[in-house]
């Protein structure tokens, strides 16, 4: 079977990865397309996959519709070339080719409030494809859920072994205490009138009382803050989650990559998701604060008190397994289904 699977952000690299290379080994064809954004493409460099551009990366919502026309036929022309059994995700590109060349379409998703993506995709799509926990209304002829997180394609044990050569790295040893800050660029389309942070600063110079802080953000920084970014490749981000004491940030998947690891994690933001909320109210991994009045200061609070408890990780290890006993392998669940969905 020919399979073309389309790749936006980051973590959809990661996601697709384990399910990729599951196809490619049961004799599936598959062909990558992607937009010209420098971290999915430095990813998909990292772990050897071909792949062809569709269009670049575009930061506003004005230059993202101006875009739509073209990269919906740059995506044509590399499908008709393909020619395709089934197309999935890359929405609403993808979708929207599929229907143009009788094909069936794969849509994932797992963000509640990214209404413009579903407006656009929802009429051109065979099928939904969301977690159990997704909270958002699908028509349920469409819709498919699994008891899992996408977090879960790329984290689970099957799939990702921690190495604390990433530690070395960053010049820091066994003992050493860290924290990861993320900032986010609010540039996607469901980002609108979200935010999270409103004092950078004060957030750092708090929690650099606790431990070493390092920051990863998709934005430049303040030079006064520059100097607390983590140097170290995209592909490694993850077994840095894993050795860390605390993760706080404005990014969702990112903080659900860091409970799901068994690190303490809090989620910052106006907005909420489903999966966020799971693992806050399921499996105690993960803290949203997401009141406009007073989200940092409550997650900062959070963060002391987690920071001061001494068991903290033995804590969260035992909650993880937990996780881990109740949730499906996402990457066998994908692979099969796309493999019997035909």
């Amino acid at each position: 079977m020919k399979i073309m699977i389309g790749i936006g952000h980051p973590k959809q690299v990661h996601f697709w990865k384990n399910i990729i290379n599951r196809l490619v080994s049961d004799g599936h064809e598959v062909k990558i397309v992607t937009t010209k954004k420098d971290v999915s493409t430095h990813l998909l460099n990292a772990f050897e996959f071909d792949y062809e551009i569709y269009g670049k990366h575009q930061k506003t919502m004005a230059a993202k519709a101006c875009s739509m026309v073209s990269r919906t036929y740059k995506t044509f022309v590399i499908a008709k070339r393909f020619n395709p059994d089934i197309l999935i995700a890359g929405t609403p590109y993808l979708a929207y080719v599929s229907r143009v060349l009788g094909k069936p379409h794969i849509m994932l998703t797992d963000t509640e409030h990214a209404n413009l993506a579903y407006w656009l995709t929802y009429p051109f799509t065979n099928v939904i494809v969301t977690p159990s926990c997704f909270k958002g209304k699908i028509n349920p002829k469409k819709h498919v859920t699994y008891n899992g997180y996408e977090e879960l394609a790329y984290l689970h044990p099957n799939y990702f072994t921690p190495d604390s050569h990433v530690l070395d790295d960053l010049g820091l040893g066994d003992d050493d205490g860290f924290i990861i800050i993320r900032f986010v660029a609010w540039e996607a389309s469901h980002d609108v009138s979200d935010y999270g942070f409103t004092n950078k600063e004060k957030l750092i110079k708090t929690l650099e009382e606790y431990g070493r802080v390092f920051i990863t953000s998709e934005s430049r920084l303040p030079k006064e803050i520059e100097k607390y970014r983590v140097i170290a490749p995209p592909e490694k981000i993850h077994h840095l989650l894993y050795f860390a004491d605390l993760f706080i940030g404005e990014s969702a998947p990112m903080s659900a990559e860091s409970a799901i690891l068994g690190t303490p994690a809090i989620f910052v933001s106006t907005s909420r998701r489903g999966y966020t909320d799971e693992l806050e109210a399921k499996y105690d991994l993960l803290y949203t604060f997401s009141d406009s009045h007073n989200a940092q200061e409550k997650a900062l609070e959070k963060a002391i008190e987690l920071m001061e408890d001494k068991n903290i990780k033995k804590k969260w290890r035992e909650n993880r397994e937990k996780l881990l006993s109740e949730k499906v392998d996402v990457t066998k669940f994908m692979a099969e289904f796309i493999e019997n969905y035909i």
